[in-house]
This record gives structure tokens, sequence and C-alpha cells, in this order.
């Protein structure tokens, strides 16, 4: 375990839209998450674009959290005794995925207009981080095709810097390990570790972790190559039978039976081969939603939140020895 850094996190609010953060409902999920032994949270903030080749970013109303939410959101999270990774992220409203957003190379200027329009957003957000104490700020998630631009990245990052002073980190997604040397500007380094780890003849547990091992010596190397601290800044899986062949999968699969206990076992898997490791920085899991369902009706939703499911106790077991 990482003496300076060690996030027993989990991420909290994704694409709420505006006036979610700041009821009463909000204020209790954010409550029922902490009993997990949470020391970390991270809190997203949504804004978009119009399409993977468009050139601005922009907050949307009825969307996007307004400020006034942020800001009421991580002082709660501070009141629960929680450390803050404050998280926006860009989504394009055609449905591209953000790791598309891209631009040809023969003409530089639509990079130079789209980082332009990006660091305006970054650093809107780095300032209210930095009002309000956040422990960390993460300035990309899932964007290889910026991430593509390192000296691009390396200016932006150094803005942000003269603005935000605590923790920087930048979350690629898994597969990309390697692709971006720029990342040692940054001090922490994530991974979305969405790693398939089963296949329909072996579901269990042992494969689990086997695979998982593997994937540990992966992460180990990032460290060593760009000498800064790695952390799952994103991972988990959906309560459905298969979900752990294709973890990073979003589409709800009716004909699928629920598996709480494969959800389960990915839990077990993930944090067993990862927790004791001198280099590792944590987790934070995805996601638990601000507004929570019934608890009677918490089992019979197949998203990724662990919500009165039987994950919820493997991690209550490694955030709190219980």
């Amino acid at each position: 375990m990482n003496d300076r850094l060690f996030c027993k996190g989990y991420t909290w609010g994704f694409f709420s839209g505006s006036g979610v953060f700041g009821t009463a409902d909000a204020d209790a999920s954010m409550e029922r998450l902490a009993e997990n032994g949470l020391d970390w949270i991270c809190i997203p903030v949504n804004c978009f674009q119009e399409a993977y080749y468009s050139l601005n970013v922009f907050a949307m109303f009825g969307r996007t959290q307004t400020d006034d939410e942020v800001r009421k959101a991580v002082r709660k999270a501070k009141s629960l005794g929680l450390k803050v990774c404050l998280k926006p992220m860009v989504d394009c409203l055609d449905r591209a995925w953000r790791a598309r957003i891209d631009f040809p190379a023969e003409n530089p200027r639509y990079w130079d207009m789209w980082f332009a329009s990006y660091t305006r957003f970054m650093l809107h957000y780095a300032a209210i981080a930095e009002e309000e104490g956040c422990d960390m700020l993460c300035t990309g998630c899932e964007m290889a095709g910026m991430d593509k631009q390192a000296e691009r990245c390396e200016k932006m990052i150094g803005e942000v810097r003269e603005v935000y002073h605590g923790l920087i980190m930048h979350n690629i997604n898994h597969g990309d390990e390697f692709r971006f040397p720029w990342l040692s500007a940054v001090d922490v380094i994530g991974i979305s570790g969405y790693y398939p780890c089963t296949d329909e003849n072996d579901r269990s547990l042992e494969r689990m972790k086997s695979v998982w091992e593997g994937v540990v010596s992966r992460l180990e190397e990032v460290n060593r190559r760009y000498g800064r601290p790695v952390m799952l800044a994103e991972i988990g899986v959906r309560n459905e039978q298969g979900c752990t062949q294709y973890p990073w999968d979003f589409h709800d699969r009716p004909e699928r039976p629920i598996d709480e206990q494969e959800q389960a076992d990915f839990y077990e898997a993930a944090l067993s081969t990862t927790w004791d490791k001198e280099w590792f920085a944590g987790y934070f899991w995805w996601d638990w939603k601000a507004k929570l369902p019934p608890a009677e009706k918490a089992r019979e939703n197949r998203d990724f939140t662990v919500y009165g499911k039987l994950a919820e106790k493997v991690l209550r077991k490694w955030y709190k020895g219980e």
C-alpha cells in the first residue's frame, strides 16, 4: 500500500444532471456510501460537446451540475470526513465515446481551437477545486485522441497547476497504459480498469484472480515506466451473468440473468490482488447513484452500483475490515 496515497474510494453521482446534487436524496445517498468505509470520493461533473469533431466544450442547462451544486456536494463529502477528487468529464451529444474526439493531423488549428476550449473548461473547475479544498483533480478521462497531443496536454496541465495546487490525476483507458509518455507530468496515473477476466467456460473466482495477477504486473510496469503511483480511477462490472467478460459495457442485457455473485467475485479478485502493492494508489469504483432506489428494489438494479448487493459486502470487508 502506498504510504503517500491510497484511496479507498468510489465514484458518486455520474450523469445526475442539474438539480440533483442539492437534494436530500443526494445527501442520504452520499451518507449511505460513506458507511462502506470510504476515505475518498470522486465527484464527476458532466459537460458536453456536440460531436466528436466539434471544437467547443460547454455546460448544458439541465444536464450539467451547477457550480453551486458541485460546491455543495464537495462540502457534504468533506463534512463526512472524505477526501475529494473532482472529475470534470466531457461527453459527446452524438453518443460517440469521448476517446474518439480527434481531428485531422493535416490541420493542427483544429486541435489548437479544441484545446483552448477544453483548457477553459478545465481551469473553471480547477478554480472550484482550489477554492473548495478538493484533494485531487482529474484532468481527463478516457480521451485517447486528446492524449496523443503530448505538447498540448503538458501545456494544459501546466496551466491547471497555476490555478490548482492539489494532486493532479489523469485517467486513461485500459489498453493505453504505455501510449502517452507525457503522463509523468501528472501526480497520479489513473486507469479505467475494465479488464475482462473470464470467458464463457470459466467464470470462477480463481480464474478472475489469475487474470488479475497479470493485470497487476502490467500496472506495476506503468509505475516503473512513468515513476508515478497508479490507481484504478474507474473499475467495476454490472451484476449480470457474463459481466466479467465485458466489464466496460454499459448496455443492459435483459436476456442475461442477474448474477450478484459474479459481480462480487470481480470485486474480490481486483481488491485481493492489488491491495498491498506499494506503488498502487487505490480505487474509484464505478459508480454510486446520487439518488438511490428503494432498498427492496436494489438487487433488481443491473447497473454498476453495488448498493444493496453482495459486492457491497465485499467492498465493506476490504474497506472496513468487516
